[in-house]
């Protein structure tokens, strides 16, 4: 009898949480008990409680979590394939969400459009990644285009992929965009240098580089808005 008095400390504590989740969101919930619901799903039993405070102490947040990579998460004592794959999907499935919710038919008449579409393609990611958002001579989408993935602060954007991906498109007017995943907005030297360069090839065929935006950690700063791309 006891025993059982003592399991009972737990009994029905998985159906409480999800009847929380389920009546306010995940409003007011600290990382760990957001991380303690979603082990449900992976640790069938048991109290994962203390997993979901590890996961949090090592990795310092829940952000930093699904930041973390596959291997980076098996590192962390309880935490096998299946709950490293699960916490490896739910910010993929998110990036994955908002790209298909960011949805432009019609014209790009600002930057927070641009904004709304490119920042899903960022979402999440621990590499650098280019895109060539490509429009009309009225600003209508034609696509977004990845043109480079990179290792950490290293992507390289060629030329010719530039151009052919706006010839492609058939397109007249484009925005460059890519992420620094340091975390700081703010274009370096190389990124103004690669800009201009890209912007005198673009115009000898006829196509507009409009602008150069750059993302990291949720921030967007427009190299055209911040006087980059003026004339030399």
């Amino acid at each position: 009898m006891a025993s059982k008095g003592v399991g009972s400390i737990h009994t029905g504590h998985r159906q409480r949480v999800r009847a929380e989740f389920l009546e306010h969101g995940l409003s007011g919930l600290p990382d760990h008990k957001v991380l303690e619901l979603l082990l449900f799903y992976a640790i069938p039993q048991g109290d994962v409680n203390p997993l979901a405070h590890r996961l949090v102490d090592h990795f310092g947040s829940l952000a930093g979590v699904f930041h973390a990579t596959y291997e980076q998460l098996l590192e962390v004592k309880g935490i096998g394939p299946n709950t490293a794959i699960l916490l490896q999907l739910i910010p993929a499935a998110s990036a994955q969400y908002m790209r298909q919710s960011a949805s432009f038919d019609g014209q790009i008449v600002d930057i927070w459009q641009l904004k709304e579409l490119l920042e899903p393609y960022f979402f999440g990611q621990r590499d650098e990644l280019a895109y060539l958002v490509c429009m009309d001579g009225k600003s209508k989408l034609l696509a977004a285009k990845k043109l480079g993935e990179g290792v950490v602060d290293a992507v390289h954007i060629a030329t010719r992929k530039v151009l052919q991906a706006a010839l492609t498109c058939n397109a007249s007017r484009v925005v460059l965009a890519h992420n620094h995943v340091s975390g700081v907005a703010v274009p370096s030297q190389a990124d103004v240098d690669t800009t201009l360069r890209l912007r005198r090839v673009l115009a000898e065929a006829g196509i507009t580089l409009e602008d150069h935006l750059i993302f990291a950690g949720g921030d967007m700063v427009s190299m055209a808005e911040s006087g980059l791309l003026r004339d030399r």
